[in-house]
């Protein structure tokens, strides 16, 4: 038994680690582009080369809400109910800026001794936390912590989910248990509250203020 976990455990990071290095080359080679006939051979051209496409990492524990908030955020069709992610999940939200593209790792612990090499491929991280979780934020709180000594520079929103659940915790309450107040120096970091409600995903101060921060922090 302990043989097959580990077998397991092996298959599902290199099924992850698979996903992401194909997410990044075909972000890389199939950009939206035009055909431009100067030549008797079709010339591929970028159709926007100031529009960039710019990767957010979005992590967090398995059962925190990563995938459904992307459905919500991204406005990828109906809500669905979401499985936990066993390897990796990607979306794309177009803005008049630039291109959003999430990453989503799954969070199990199999996974999560690999978050750590995906932060320095990415331009903002998103980590998502189950407020109504209070056994288990101490151990979030160790991997954001592990992932904010791994990487000094990058942005990061921190995403109180599930804020609508009878149990979960305050913003507040939330930044004194993940121990956001001694983060200190040049670290550009925000906590904000989120919910899914029957129509999709919820911050208190809108969903587009959620996408205008990331569109900053990018």
């Amino acid at each position: 038994m302990v043989l097959l976990r580990h077998i397991s455990i092996a298959l599902t990071a290199a099924v992850a680690a698979l996903g992401s290095a194909l997410f990044i080359a075909l972000n890389y080679f199939y950009r939206r582009r035009v055909w431009s006939p100067e030549t008797d051979y079709c010339v591929i051209k970028e159709e926007d080369e100031e529009r960039r496409e710019k990767q957010v990492l979005v992590l967090g524990l398995d059962g925190a809400g990563k995938s459904s908030m992307l459905q919500g955020l991204t406005g990828s069709g109906t809500r669905r109910r979401c499985r936990p992610t066993r390897g990796f999940n990607f979306m794309s939200l177009n803005t008049p800026a630039c291109q959003l593209d999430f990453l989503e790792i799954g969070g199990g612990e199999d996974l999560r001794r690999y978050w750590a090499e995906y932060l320095r491929r990415t331009h903002v991280l998103v980590y998502v936390v189950d407020s109504s979780d209070r056994r288990r934020l101490p151990l979030a709180k160790d991997e954001l912590h592990r992932l904010l000594r791994a990487e000094g520079q990058l942005p990061v929103l921190v995403l109180g989910n599930k804020q609508d659940k009878p149990d979960a915790v305050s913003v507040p309450e939330l930044r004194e248990a993940l121990s956001l107040g001694g983060v200190g120096g040049e670290r550009r970091l925000y906590l904000m509250g989120a919910q899914l409600g029957a129509d999709g995903f919820h911050a208190p101060c809108s969903l587009q203020a959620v996408q205008d921060l990331l569109l900053q922090l990018v």
